[in-house]
Formats: structure tokens, C-alpha cells, sequence
């Protein structure tokens, strides 16, 4: 597969982590730079959970481990939509009562090649919401104060066949 800005690049994440919590993200990037990323994680509790790429693709402390959000560039914490935040913040997603979350994000800051890829990083989901950085909390500005890590996977080249 050619890796140049011409090539549609693929890439997955298993997700695993506490007691039943289980999916995958599958990441798509497109020519223009965009990356869309879709899958579903099951086992959650119902509401909002923190959604970020963390820097680190060791899960060898479970997803203790994978370090903190991608943030290559030195900012604060953020929504997905601030000019301001982490390459990694991508906001939350939504278990419904039956602890499914359906992922659909498009995101220009988590490119699959290039000097900030985040090929081997881990995607991370946290057991709370996130507060995009603006809950007046010691951690907004550096985690959004989203709780434990309840799964997590690390992002890797998906077959083109």
C-alpha cells in the first residue's frame, strides 16, 4: 500500500478493557487529510464517555499504561472543536442502556502517516464524561477529568486486501 497523501489509508483498534467492555474503531483516512473514524464499543455504562488517542501504544499496566492524550502540538485540553486542544481529543461518545456506543467522528488532527500519525497509539475510552476542558476541575485542562480507563486498543495498519 502507498503511504503518500494520494493513498486512502486504513487502520483498526481492538478495544478491550474492564469486565465486559469490548469493540473496535476502524480509521479511515481519506486524500484530502480528513480521518473518519467509525466502530462500536460494547459493555459500557449508559451516558457519555471521554473518547481520546493517548500517546502511548503499551497496554502492558492494561490501559494504565498508554500514557497521556496525543498532543504533539503542547496545547490544553479541549472539545474536538476548539481551536485549543490535544490531537487526541475527540470528545465523548454515548452508551445507550444496552451499553453500546455507535463511534462516528471525523477529525483532521489524527492522521494515519506523517511526522503526527497516530499509528501505534492507544484509543482510549474513560469511564466518565469528558468536560472538553471547560469543568473548572484541576484535570480539565489535561484530561477533561474523564475518569478511569475502561478500554482501550492501539491503533494499527489495516489490511488493504
Amino acid at each position: 500500500m502507498e503511504c503518500g497523501s494520494k493513498a486512502t489509508l486504513k487502520a483498526v483498534a481492538l478495544i478491550t478493557g474492564d469486565t465486559n467492555v469490548r469493540g473496535f474503531i476502524h480509521f479511515t483516512q481519506i486524500p484530502n487529510g480528513i480521518t473518519h473514524v467509525q466502530g462500536k464499543i460494547t459493555g459500557l455504562s449508559p451516558g457519555l464517555h471521554g473518547f481520546h488517542i493517548h500517546a502511548l501504544g503499551d497496554t502492558t499496566n492494561g490501559c494504565n499504561s498508554t500514557g497521556p492524550h496525543f498532543n504533539p502540538l503542547k496545547k490544553d485540553h479541549g472539545a474536538p472543536s476548539d481551536g485549543e486542544r490535544h490531537a487526541g481529543d475527540l470528545g465523548n461518545i454515548i452508551a445507550g442502556p444496552d451499553g453500546v456506543a455507535e463511534v462516528s467522528i471525523k477529525d483532521w488532527q489524527i492522521p494515519l502517516s506523517g511526522q503526527h500519525s497516530i499509528l501505534g497509539r492507544a484509543v482510549v475510552v474513560h469511564a466518565d464524561p469528558d468536560d472538553l476542558g471547560k469543568g473548572g476541575h484541576e484535570l480539565s485542562e489535561t484530561t477533561g477529568n474523564a475518569g478511569a480507563r475502561v478500554g482501550c486498543g492501539i491503533t494499527g495498519l489495516q489490511s488493504s486486501v
